[in-house]
């Protein structure tokens, strides 16, 4: 291989792109040549092709997606899950990490748009509410509670539960 006067790297040859004297050595990394004004698109060209058949093939070996379930899917809130309030029209959920804590409240049947809302309140601090009409959660609320205890409240439609203080 010799380095060109441009900068684009050759093989050894001839210099005209084919072996045998008609072009041995022209497969160029750098930018085209005025004597070969296509061969860097080509070659691109091929790469594109080559990328698009592998993530083919590999789409076909892996098989077909499973579909995500709902502890799979990412939370509002950062954090690790603490505690889930299951109620007849929905569930609260809690999560915590060093400093924060964080509530949301979802639907049990998600798609309609009804009241829904989500308060905490740390310890001798104000609650932080979210009200409205929402089609899947209300939330995420977060408290600063570092060595604090927390009371979360969640509702759907009129129908909540509310939790007495916790992560103390």
């Amino acid at each position: 291989m010799r380095l060109g006067g441009t900068g684009e790297m050759r093989l050894s040859g001839t210099g005209d792109g084919w072996p045998g004297g008609q072009g041995a050595g022209t497969w160029a990394s750098g930018p085209a040549t005025a004597r070969h004004p296509g061969r860097r698109h080509g070659t691109r060209l091929l790469t594109r092709f080559l990328a698009v058949l592998l993530m083919v093939a590999g789409g076909i070996a892996a098989g077909p997606a499973a579909p995500a379930t709902a502890a799979a899917l990412p939370s509002a809130c950062s954090g690790s899950p603490d505690r889930v309030y299951p109620f007849a029209t929905g569930e609260l959920r809690i999560y915590k990490n060093h400093r924060y804590a964080c509530a949301v409240t979802h639907a049990k049947r998600p798609g309609l748009r009804r009241t829904m809302s989500v308060s905490l309140q740390p310890r001798g601090g104000r609650a932080v509410m979210e009200r409205g009409r929402f089609t899947r959660r209300a939330g995420p609320v977060s408290v600063h509670a570092l060595h604090r205890c927390v009371r979360a409240t969640g509702k759907v439609s009129g129908t909540g539960r509310s939790t007495g203080w916790i992560l103390c």
